[in-house]
């Protein structure tokens, strides 16, 4: 009788598991809601998530749905009346003629992206990556074997990508371009004449394809006229894929619907890797969507009106801290302010201050303050804050920060 040795789980794993991190976004609000479970007074600012409830008819439409028994399996890509809507959503709000077969849905915005890399790379291919950027770009670049390319956008760029930035970092291994407006983490936004600077690069590229993240689209203040590229550079319409979802401006994060459009053979690419890997987000949760895109809008406003009110408060805050400084967003619901000039400080306990991640932490510890810093969205010295929550927490978290930036010394 033979004896094997036992081998170690970490032995066992994929080696490509070795090249990805969970998300940094994620850790922070769980580490947040550990401690206020036990009993601290902790203020989280890291959700990536409205604190409005989902409008009471898309709850209507869900129940619904339920009772009419519509709790059974759909088309991998999502039932016809989703696609019929978001087809007539992109026609309405963007311009865009998508029919259904071009239009896939997946469980929330990170599914659609994931599907899309795993459909397209193969190991080696590049994708360019403007940072800051979201967490989770990089790492399903990874996962899928790709290469990210990461382009720096700082402050003084208004974290944007320029045309001369992009063309340098194309090789003929790119295969994507991942572009984000509004941004999530800074919250900026590309105007028209921004939009068409990078997509008539890309019409000087044919070999590079460009990934749209609409997921802001609808969040946007000061009259900002939000555009997408394939209605910006039609030209380009045959090698975009335009992913939206209904998690932020709906308020539907956890209901996990979103969903992609692009040309018909890549799409049905998308829904083979998604038929062997969820099949199809919840039945009930794509009833609601159809309520969502079809029904009133008029919220929509309304919540942008108090998240204007909650980033004006907090950019004037922010920048009355010592050592910090913050732009004002055009969209999305976050600020990415500088800490630069707190770099090398020490904490009334005698911590030294060398990265935004020791700001982040020491802030946490001494003042209950959850945000994330910069570093895990590829940009330093930053860090990022949601102010998807009431006005007073955030006034409350605000005046924290300020006391922070002021002791240290």
């Amino acid at each position: 009788m033979s004896h094997n040795k036992t081998v170690s789980v970490m032995s066992f794993l994929a080696s490509r598991v070795s090249r990805v991190k969970p998300s940094p976004t994620i850790a922070i609000a769980s580490k947040a809601r550990e401690l206020k479970a036990a009993g601290h007074d902790v203020i989280g600012l890291g959700a990536g998530e409205p604190d409005f409830d989902t409008p009471t008819h898309i709850i209507e439409a869900a129940k619904a749905a339920m009772e009419r028994g519509e709790t059974r399996y759909t088309a991998v890509a999502g039932t016809p009346e989703l696609r019929e809507a978001i087809s007539a959503k992109f026609k309405s709000d963007n311009g865009l003629d998508y029919a259904p077969p071009q239009i896939t849905v997946g469980c929330g915005g990170k599914q659609t992206i994931y599907n899309a890399l795993m459909a397209t790379l193969d190991p080696g291919d590049e994708v360019i990556i403007p940072a800051p950027y979201w967490v989770s770009y990089p790492d399903m670049v990874l996962l899928a074997e790709g290469k990210p390319v990461i382009v720096d956008c700082p402050a003084e760029n208004g974290f944007k990508l320029s045309p001369r930035d992009l063309e340098a970092a194309i090789t003929p291994r790119t295969k994507w371009l991942i572009l984000n407006s509004p941004s999530n983490p800074t919250g900026a936004a590309y105007t028209r004449d921004d939009m068409k600077a990078i997509t008539d690069e890309l019409l000087a590229h044919d070999h590079v394809w460009v990934m749209t993240d609409d997921m802001y689209e609808h969040i946007v203040y000061d009259g900002f006229e939000f555009v997408t590229p394939a209605q910006v550079e039609p030209r380009l319409y045959d090698r975009t894929l335009t992913l939206n979802g209904v998690s932020k401006a709906y308020c539907m994060t956890g209901w996990r619907v979103g969903y992609a459009a692009g040309p018909t053979d890549l799409v049905k690419v998308m829904n083979v890797v998604q038929s062997q890997s969820t099949t199809h987000t919840s039945s009930v949760s794509q009833a609601a969507a159809v309520a969502a895109l079809n029904g009133p809008q008029d919220f929509i406003a309304e919540h942008n009106a108090e998240f204007k009110e909650r980033r004006d408060l907090v950019v004037a805050m922010l920048n009355q801290a010592s050592g910090l400084s913050c732009a004002r967003p055009e969209g999305a619901f976050y600020v990415y302010p500088s800490c630069a000039g707190l770099i090398g400080k020490k904490t009334s306990g005698g911590e030294s201050i060398e990265s935004d991640e020791d700001f982040v932490t020491a802030l946490l510890d001494s003042e209950g303050v959850a945000a994330v810093h910069g570093a895990a969205f590829g940009l330093s010295p930053h860090f990022r804050v949601s102010y998807a929550t009431s006005t007073e927490l955030l006034e409350e978290a605000c005046t924290r920060i300020q006391r922070f930036c002021a002791g240290l010394t």
